[in-house]
């Protein structure tokens, strides 16, 4: 009997240190302040929080989105499996995001229901999930062209009459010093031209500067560039085969907000079709672009690798967009020939960006638009409420049980509140070890676990008693308690446990959180009660066998 009782007391540390283990991420986060947590680094507060508890849409609250897929444009072939991809690619976005237990579902030919338990923040969710994805690795043009073409837009909008309309605040880009020291000369003074001749010889190019080797606008002139580039007489100046293409985001010099802008063959030279896997990581050394910085590594299967190779040896000291949704993420010069099969994505990105970023690529391109056309936010307080009223409902049932217990069965009554609590503290550290989600229902099992717990150790402890009473040692009356009452615990304890298996497999969201909650329960319930006290009575009344135990 003592080695037996040697690896259980083995096995009840090795559990409790588990439990212990998951469940410090959930203790540590709760404790943590916004600004504790704003201070972290943001890959460790990542892990953290995949690690611990996730709570559901009814605690944490979050978004309920309806999509519409428009189909309007695919060949009939594509549209039928249109929704079904999209679909699909939705729900790999959002596993990989990490939401916990989403809803998505078809509604009707082309509209998909979508909800995120704990995403309140309705551009991110949006930027995530309706996304097309498109990623396409494109040559920039050589100076030379872009410079003709510059002037080609210019002499046209000036004989449209158009630079008329640019205004004052133009002429401030020009007249005022507000360049920072690593951007070139303007269009405008390469050229010899006043900034009042720029503002109606110059339309165009008055609104640009120059950024390192590349063109960029201040942000106060982006809408106004945006619209001259839609114009269809700037499009006509254009060469075929080319187009100008906006940064995915803008840079901050001396407080003042810059765009960068391309000038890009319109022809891929490879897409995304060839990737195999995004991930994010943090830069090292002493390059100012990725040092300390997340960035996304782009990893190509063989054809990929392939295009890459080809593309990079016939372009040696050229540059190489990479372009996402038509915006352009990254533009390095090709120093040499690539054969690797690898390139990243580098920016002022935060690691949320640039783990987005790395999710919709490996999730893929969307086979058609998607149209957010319903969206709520569902906010927290009710869930908050929900969890203080939940919380409270378990805490008002155990300080009940617990001093029945202590009454009725006295130190025996203290080793099956100690049980309890273990109990509760396996359940959520099971919930954090299988990333599974406590929702309201969850916290209804969780109440009904304790009362199952405790129900169990009074069949116990009856059975103890009644072999006390019929004349057997300590040690004996609760050997053969455990024994006798074992049979009747499993029976009562598989039953329901084959109702919560039923449950999670034919029910939905809610009542598969309270059927995960109820199995886990049960099962830690079992362990706790069979296990856990009775080698706490053998620890207590094996060195005094001829004490009376009190029960």
């Amino acid at each position: 009997m003592r080695r037996t009782l040697k690896w259980r007391v083995i096995l009840i540390i090795i559990a409790i240190l588990l439990a212990a283990w998951h469940l410090y991420p959930t203790i540590r986060l709760h404790f943590l302040s916004d600004e504790d947590k704003d201070q972290m680094d943001p890959l460790a507060l990542y892990k953290l929080e995949q690690r611990a508890i996730k709570l559901g849409l009814d605690l944490k609250g979050g978004m309920h989105l309806v999509m519409e897929v428009d189909k309007a444009d695919l060949p009939q072939d594509e549209a039928e499996d249109a929704l079904d991809r999209a679909l699909e690619i939705i729900r790999n976005r959002i596993d990989e995001f990490g939401v916990a237990e989403p809803v998505i579902q078809k509604q009707g030919a082309d509209r998909i229901i979508v909800e995120l338990p704990g995403l309140q923040d309705e551009a991110r969710a949006k930027k995530l999930i309706g996304r097309t994805a498109l990623l396409e690795f494109k040559l920039l043009k050589d100076d030379e062209l872009l410079q003709a073409t510059l002037r080609k837009i210019d002499e046209t909008l000036a004989q449209q009459g158009i630079g008329s309309e640019v205004g004052e605040e133009a002429t401030e880009v020009v007249e005022e010093e507000t360049v920072p020291e690593l951007f070139e000369e303007e269009l405008v003074k390469e050229q010899e031209v006043s900034p009042e001749a720029a503002l109606t010889d110059m339309p165009f190019t008055s609104l640009l500067v120059r950024l390192g080797p590349d063109l960029a606008v201040q942000e106060d002139n982006v809408l106004r560039v945006e619209k001259l580039l839609a114009d269809p007489v700037t499009q006509a100046q254009i060469p075929t085969g080319a187009r100008l293409a906006w940064d995915s985001g803008f840079e901050e010099y001396n407080d003042v907000k810059y765009r960068r802008l391309y000038f890009l063959w319109d022809k891929a030279e490879f897409t995304g079709k060839t990737l195999k896997n995004a991930r994010v990581e943090i830069g090292q050394g002493m390059d100012l672009r990725t040092a300390n910085k997340p960035y996304v590594v782009l990893e190509l299967n063989k054809q990929g690798a392939r295009d890459m190779a080809r593309v990079s040896a016939a372009n040696i000291n050229k540059r190489l967009a990479i372009v996402l949704d038509n915006n352009v993420y990254t533009a390095p010069v090709i120093e040499e020939k690539i054969p690797s099969g690898s390139a990243r994505i580098t920016g002022n990105f935060t690691m949320e960006q640039a783990r987005d970023l790395a999710i919709v690529l490996r999730a893929g391109a969307l086979p058609a638009p998607v149209e957010i056309i319903e969206e709520r936010t569902v906010g927290p307080s009710l869930g908050a409420d929900s969890i203080r009223m939940g919380v409270r409902a378990a805490i008002i049932g155990m300080i009940l049980v617990v001093v029945f217990m202590i009454v009725y069965y006295k130190f025996a009554g203290v080793v099956a509140n100690l049980a309890l609590l273990l109990n509760v503290a396996f359940i959520m550290a099971v919930l954090a070890g299988l990333g599974a989600t406590l929702t309201l229902p969850g916290i209804a099992g969780i109440i009904l676990t304790i009362g199952m717990a405790v129900d169990a150790n009074v069949l116990i402890f009856e059975r103890i008693r009644e072999e006390l009473r019929a004349g057997k040692t300590v040690l004996s009356a609760i050997d053969s308690g455990y024994t006798r009452a074992f049979r009747t615990i499993l029976d009562a304890n598989v039953t329901t446990l084959i109702t919560a298996i039923v449950l999670y497999q034919f029910g939905t969201g809610p009542i598969r959180g309270f059927a995960v909650t109820l199995s886990i329960g049960i099962l830690a319930s079992m362990f706790t009660a069979i296990v856990i006290t009775r080698v706490i009575f053998h620890a207590v009344y094996s060195p005094r066998p001829q004490a009376q135990i009190s029960i």
